[in-house]
């Protein structure tokens, strides 16, 4: 082949554009705003298909999210560049930094169909085109998109096939990004020739970049999306008129519930697996055109009299790392209902939109009983808990340096503790209870220490409490752990911390842990508005330091709690060792009642073991399945309903799981192993998760110094935990043995280096897409309704 046609058909071949089709009528259902000369008429898709042009729907997205939505999905993706929607890829790119820890004015918000409603709008924000937005024609769609250009690169400048990629390329998540304009690529091309993309990943087929070189020669024209079907816009129609009711009472509780339910994934039940809604605050009503009230925080004042809570579609590609999922339902309906309107109680009145009321729920929804709220929170706690560490912020450093690798959370019992006098000690200390969010961005960078203050007060205040109203020689017992109802597995949650990243899963998964929480209504709810309603990603450094050392506060918080459930004389050393070296001057004095027994009786030493076997029987089913793998000291432990190959997998990996400190040094924080059976459809799936250990937890910078690989400990767990691989491993069922001894005895970097050579899947791997999209079917497999694509920006290159 000549070169010039050679370069020819190279220029034909685009970038990772996810464009999501948009429905003639779309906008004026909803209210958003699409680039309408991307969108087919319906004339134009007949004429179309009849020409066989590419489908955009049929060929060409699922190229786009398989391989470029693995990294351009959330606010960490690089140059803002968003590919899961047509919003995204019309929108473009920006040089402007979303994660700033140093900076002293707050950012603009750039949150894609918030904070601008159209293309040119995007352009005076600083985005420019990754696709051609000059001269019309088959030519310039391709000599003037960026996208087009870093494809043609990687082609230009492809990885090698073996082994581990060099210094060219980095992979620090703070590293300088150049994010070229289409004017600057030649400048980029010739300093960085290997950062095409998929970057630091081998390319695209040449079958999928010859499928998006014809859709780019057509126009890269889209079809409309299907309208939402009569079933969807009904239920649409009644949950909106049922959240926008008109008393007082109404208002104040559907108030409540939008502001904990604003950043999770909507879904139906019942309804289609890939069917997703946001509820939003509106100025027009049902029926028309959603016209979005843009404020930073959800309580922020609308500067609106009235305004309706609205469902909007969820048009993007779901992505795992920001997928948590609320379901809406007649049963939930009927809960609400049971929670907030049955009980007699009145409502005078609506809190006031100035931040030191609405930032404050204790203050904001005093009026609100606390038991309702409680219960609320209680019902879907998991997806309570995974807001502050599971959202569209993605590196979540704030939450994730409080809490340890691997924890278990349970909750007190409503009304299990004089429950009018706790309401009324809530409502007198509301003052104390305030969160950073009350000064939003006017936060200096010693302005924390005021509401480290708060914090600290009602942690006394708290324990003060507890000691004047608890009978002497009384304490904590079974009774005050909330049982679920003896069904629900939201009672037992495990907490994965995955450096900047974080899970929530039901039920006790790992071995028991150092530290565990036991949250209570106050707890619970400030975490929420710290780090969820109250926290804003754009903030200047006051505002993410007084989020981040108050959630110190909140983490011992929980931990007091537990260690009320503790032998009294133990409370103290359990403290301690997990506390070795703390800087007293940035944590709270551990305040546990020392003085009130625990009500537990316990039989042996191993108090926290002990405590939670407990637990786990008055649990009962809501405590879900034993982990058989992690906790099984016979070796002989089986998990319900598996086949003979499971079981065989399971014993071999529950010796891995045993393993600790320096026999865990080749494994990286979280590995999705697939162990092969000779039958695809069989294969199996384990999420290798290393448990890393720390002296302490109460300073925020200078991690290195405060590890203790020493302690190191694994979980397995058969199945998908997580959103970020940092590694694929690829072994079959007969080689398990010595994949488990290869990782026990890497102990030099060429036993590591011989380790992933056998066993792993290098990013130069040409194959590696290949695995990702075996993983990516079975997470749906084994998760459903739950599961969104991997991301593949933390994979190593080990």
């Amino acid at each position: 082949m000549k070169p010039s046609i050679l370069l020819i058909i190279i220029l034909f071949i685009t970038g990772c554009a996810s464009i999501i089709y948009t429905a003639p009528d779309y906008e004026k259902m909803y209210g958003t705003s699409s680039p309408k000369q991307r969108i087919l008429t319906p004339e134009q898709v007949i004429l179309a298909q009849q020409q066989h042009k590419i489908s955009f729907a049929k060929d060409v997205k699922p190229i786009l999210d398989s391989r470029c939505v693995a990294c351009h999905g959330c606010y960490d993706a690089p140059c803002q560049l968003k590919l899961g929607s047509i919003d995204g890829i019309d929108r473009g790119a920006t040089k402007q930094l979303v994660y700033g820890a140093t900076r002293l004015s707050p950012a603009k918000p750039t949150r894609l169909f918030i904070d601008a409603t159209n293309t040119a709008e995007w352009r005076t924000k600083d985005f420019y085109p990754i696709l051609n937005e000059r001269t019309d024609s088959q030519i310039a769609n391709l000599d003037n998109s960026v996208l087009a250009k870093l494809i043609e690169l990687k082609r230009l400048n492809p990885l090698p096939t073996t082994g581990k990629l060099g210094d060219d390329y980095n992979f620090s998540l703070d590293r300088e990004l150049q994010c070229p304009t289409i004017d600057e690529f030649p400048a980029y091309q010739h300093e960085h020739p290997q950062w095409g993309m998929p970057y630091a990943m081998p390319a695209l087929s040449l079958k999928q970049e010859s499928i998006i070189k014809q859709w780019l020669q057509q126009g890269a024209k889209v079809e409309p999306l299907p309208a939402l079907p009569s079933q969807t816009l009904a239920d649409v129609e009644k949950w909106e008129n049922y959240f926008n009711g008109s008393s007082l009472k109404q208002k104040l509780v559907f108030r409540y519930i939008y502001e904990h339910l604003f950043i999770g994934h909507i879904h139906f039940k019942g309804h289609p697996d890939n069917e997703f809604f946001q509820w939003v605050r509106s100025k027009t009503p049902t029926g028309q055109p959603i016209d979005i009230i843009n404020t930073v925080r959800p309580y922020d004042d609308p500067h609106t009299a009235i305004f309706y809570y609205r469902l909007r579609p969820i048009t993007e590609t779901i992505v795992d790392k920001t997928h948590f999922v609320y379901e809406l339902s007649d049963e939930k309906k009927q809960r609400y209902d049971e929670l907030f309107f049955k009980p007699d109680y009145q409502v005078t009145a609506l809190p006031a939109y100035q931040p030191e009321i609405a930032a404050n729920p204790f203050k904001a929804f005093v009026e609100l009983p606390m038991m309702p709220k409680y219960q609320f929170l209680l019902d879907d706690a998991q997806y309570f808990v995974s807001g502050f560490i599971k959202g569209p912020v993605c590196r979540g450093e704030i939450a994730t340096e409080s809490i340890r690798d691997q924890f278990w959370v349970v909750f007190t019992q409503p009304n299990s503790f004089y429950p009018k006098k706790v309401a009324q000690a809530l409502a007198k200390n509301s003052q104390i209870l305030g969160l950073p969010g009350e000064e939003a961005n006017d936060i200096s960078l010693f302005g924390w220490t005021k509401f480290d203050t708060f914090g600290k007060q009602y942690l006394k205040a708290k324990d003060d409490f507890i000691n004047s109203t608890l009978p002497k020689n009384r304490g904590f017992g079974l009774t005050n752990i909330w049982d679920g109802d003896g069904k629900n597995k939201n009672a037992a949650l495990t907490i994965f911390r995955h450096f900047d990243s974080a899970t929530v899963v039901k039920g006790f998964i790992g071995d028991t842990p150092l530290t565990s929480w036991v949250v209570d209504y106050p707890t619970f709810e400030r975490l929420h508005y710290l780090l969820v309603a109250g926290f804003d990603i754009y903030g200047t450094a006051g505002h993410q330091l007084a989020s981040r050392t108050y959630m110190d506060i909140l983490r011992e918080d929980a931990e007091d709690n537990f260690l009320r459930f503790m032998p009294a004389m133990q409370r103290q050393t359990m403290y301690n060792s997990w506390y070795i070296g703390a800087d007293s001057m940035r944590i709270a004095k551990p305040l546990f009642s020392i003085d009130h027994p625990s009500e537990i009786n316990y039989q042996t030493t191993a108090y926290k073991r002990e405590f939670f076997d407990q637990v786990r029987q008055r649990l009962g089913k809501a405590a879900g399945d034993v982990d058989a793998i992690n906790r099984c000291p016979q070796n002989t432990c089986l998990r319900a309903n598996t086949t003979p190959v499971q079981q065989q997998a399971d014993s071999i990996l529950r010796k891995l799981a045993q393993l600790q400190g320096g026999h865990l040094g080749a494994l990286p924080e979280m590995s999705l192993l697939r162990v092969t059976t000779g039958n695809p459809k069989n294969d199996l799936v384990y999420t290798l998760l290393l448990d890393k250990a720390y002296t302490n937890l109460s300073k925020m910078f200078s991690e290195q110094s405060r590890r203790v690989p020493e302690n190191d400990r694994m979980t397995i767990f058969a199945g998908f935990i997580g959103s970020y691989p940092n590694f694929f491993f690829t072994v079959e069922q007969n080689q398990l043995n010595e994949f488990v001894s290869m990782i026990q005895n890497a102990k030099t970097d060429a036993d590591m280096d011989a380790l992933y050579s056998r066993f792993g899947v290098h990013r130069t791997n040409p194959d590696i897409w290949q695995h990702a999209d075996w993983f990516n079917e079975q997470h749906r497999h084994y998760r459903g309704l739950e599961a969104g694509l991997l991301d593949m920006n933390r994979y190593k290159n080990l």
